[in-house]
């Protein structure tokens, strides 16, 4: 096992930078140099953090994730993997001496166990649709895990069916024709074709014998949209006797519009499986009590509605009475975990922009136990004394914390960063609120240039976030980053209009079917704030958005003459095009209804308000957005070409809704500087 100090992986540039105590402004490659600290995991015995470290590798335009290790109590971290590719997913063994993890650094996703004492590892499974998400039975002898596959194959024998799943695929592969036959919707999600294959769970022996699929049949065994996965989405009793996991919809021919996810659980010896579950709305995310007598779920009332208040339900296994510990509590609950004790549960939920940590006991008792940023992935200890959990704000990128469980005394674990960020000078974001449309306070973040003089006078750059339920939240992000677009010399506004999450679900429902509505005022409120602000020029601002955000930048253009300049990334533009070609086509018929059967189904579709766009206008599409497909982009483009308005687009073949790939994200960071400086600065 080799040792590493952290900071001496970070580039010969930073390494350099030491030797000055001069700051600077952020820029560009630092976005590049920065390592992201994920997936923290607290040992059995409460002493060791595993933990993913990814770093990006430039050059060849990818990434590369590693697990590292550090005292629970503070000091020096050792990496435990040192593969090209990615190792990560790390998971504790019940008696603490192996850590589970997937990596494919051998070609496909395969998990493996690594020795903690030794550092020595072995591959656990090999199975060709490849293994991902690995969790431990209760005993140790066993491991859960993931596959895609082939359902029509998944009731035969493991052998003949990975071997009929490795011929059909490299069959589809090797053919000259590329065509494919579609019978239902949802037949691609995100940034993939489906394919018609399903997630199923598996269950194999530590030692790589008797691997089996245990959800076998035509349908998936844990959530295929990132909407209603929360982590782990399955998990086995603490017995060992059974699984319990989230299915996707039934009717499958109506997977496409419904949200109607249910909990199940399957007899590992008979392979029965119960339905447990019943709400017309999604229930995800079960958890086993450690005493076992009770499942933990997230659920929401609303069918249909992705973006419905999830609360924190409780199942007495024992007696089947159900109720929810979170039915006051205006938020959503996202990831928890159980104390070991089974009288506490653990969750992070948004709180006007911030993402505090919460407790809960049995009876509903919420408590919140740790603020002032976006906190999750929290691991209690198996005495219930300490906390483990990721800490990130606008000013940093994720680290691992720690603090006792009513959150005091808590300090900083990981320190990844601390030597490039030494060198980098920032302004603080400023927290404000402003009066809305009906007279609804909006909060908005301010986030201004480094070394900021109150004396001078800046560009605005506005945005508006995606979602559209969704939220500016006090957190880093590696892909619109407000302090590196800070330091190009803008002061940058981020409000949270309607629509915004972690304000109350009233707040959150004010958006639908309303799309240009309130939460136009709420936006151009926005607006008339900054406008206000002594150190705002008011002559120079520009507007950016992604996602709905987009949608915004084209409302905005056929309504407003305000800004010099827009960013649309990927932005809704023709809402009967969209609903035609997007996957998910629960979220369109919820926020606009079904076209034929809706009059005003395109009211505030920006289309239709072409005949307005002034606004010279940079459009970023990607071919593999098959959420906003990259029709919506051409569309925008051909209307401003048309129009003569001043515009470009820049198109990524290989990117789905969201620009991953570093060199993808040099180029479009390089297009957007460029662009606003032409028009902002000049």
């Amino acid at each position: 096992m080799r040792t590493i100090k952290i900071a001496f992986i970070v580039t010969l540039f930073i390494a350099q930078c030491s030797l000055s105590q001069t700051k600077r402004p952020m820029e560009l490659e630092d976005l590049f140099r920065i390592q992201r600290v994920s997936d923290p995991q607290l040992s059995p015995n409460g002493k060791s953090v595993a933990f993913v470290v990814t770093v990006v590798d430039k050059a060849n335009n990818k990434t590369n994730s590693d697990i590292w290790l550090i005292p629970a109590a503070g000091g020096e971290a050792k990496q435990l993997t040192n593969s090209p590719k990615h190792d990560r997913h790390p998971r504790w063994s019940p008696d603490g001496k192996f850590i589970a993890f997937e990596s494919n650094r051998n070609g496909s996703y395969q998990i493996y166990l690594l020795n903690v004492a030794t550092a020595e590892t072995k591959q656990v499974t090999n199975i060709f649709s490849e293994a991902n998400g690995a969790i431990w039975s209760p005993d140790g002898k066993q491991l859960g895990f993931i596959s895609a596959v082939f359902p029509e194959f998944s009731d035969k024998p493991y052998a003949v069916a990975d071997s009929l799943n490795k011929a059909k695929q490299e069959e589809r592969d090797n053919s000259k024709v590329k065509a494919r036959i579609l019978t239902k919707l949802l037949y691609r999600h995100w940034d993939s074709w489906v394919d018609d294959k399903r997630q199923h769970i598996f269950v194999i022996n530590v030692d790589g014998t008797n691997p089996h699929d245990v959800t076998p049949g035509d349908r998936d065994a844990v959530p295929t949209s990132s909407t209603f996965s929360t982590g782990d989405d399955f998990t086995f009793s603490p017995d060992g006797k059974e699984i319990a996991y989230t299915a996707t919809p039934i009717p499958i021919h109506d997977e496409s519009w419904s949200t109607n996810h249910d909990i199940y659980s399957v007899n590992l010896e008979t392979g029965e499986r119960k339905q447990i579950t019943t709400n017309p709305a999604a229930d995800v995310f079960p958890q086993y009590s450690p005493d076992g007598k009770y499942i933990a779920y997230r659920a929401q009332s609303r069918a249909g509605f992705e973006a419905d208040r999830w609360q924190l339900m409780l199942l007495d296994r024992a007696t089947g009475k159900l109720k929810s510990l979170s039915s006051t509590f205006d938020s959503n609950v996202e990831s928890f975990v159980w104390s070991n004790n089974s009288k506490t549960i653990y969750f992070d939920a948004e709180e006007k922009a911030n993402k505090p940590l919460w407790s809960t006991t049995l009876d509903g008792k919420i408590t919140k136990v740790f603020d002032n940023a976006s906190n999750g992935d929290e691991n209690i200890s198996s005495d219930g004394k300490t906390i483990v959990f990721s800490y990130q704000t606008m000013s940093r990128p994720a680290e691992i914390y720690t603090a006792n469980s009513s959150g005091q005394n808590a300090k900083q674990l990981t320190h990844v960063n601390d030597e490039i960020f030494s060198h980098i000078e920032f302004s603080e974001p400023e927290y404000v609120w402003y009066e809305g449309a009906s007279g609804a306070k909006v909060q908005m973040w301010i986030v201004k240039p480094p070394f900021f003089d109150g004396k001078k006078k800046y560009p605005l750059v506005y945005w508006v976030h995606g979602g559209p339920q969704g939220a500016f939240g006090n957190s880093w992000s590696f892909r619109w980053n407000q302090q590196l677009w800070a330091a190009q010399g803008y002061v940058l506004a981020l409000p949270n209009p309607r629509g915004s999450t972690g304000f109350g679900q009233k707040f959150t429902d004010e958006i639908s079917k309303d799309w240009g509505g309130k939460v136009f005022t709420d936006v151009m409120n926005g607006i008339s704030y900054m406008e206000k602000l002594p150190y705002i020029d008011t002559t120079k601002m520009a507007a950016a958005g992604a996602s709905y955000g987009g949608y915004m930048m084209n409302w905005l253009n056929g309504h407003t003459n305000k800004f010099k300049t827009m960013i649309n990334h990927d932005g809704v533009y023709n809402f009967s095009s969209m609903y035609g070609v997007t996957e998910e086509t629960w979220f369109d018929e919820w926020e606009h209804g079904i076209p034929w059967e809706t009059p005003d189904y395109d009211k505030f579709s920006p289309h239709k308000f072409a005949g307005n766009f002034k606004t010279p206008t940079l459009i970023i599409h990607n071919e593999l957005d098959f959420r906003v497909p990259v029709g919506e982009g051409l569309q925008l483009f051909t209307a401003l070409q048309r129009k003569g308005i001043p515009s470009k687009l820049l198109y990524f073949p290989d990117e789905g809704h969201w620009v991953l790939k570093p060199g993808n994200s040099e180029l479009w960071h390089k297009t957007i500087f460029s662009w606003l400086a032409d028009y902002l600065k000049k």
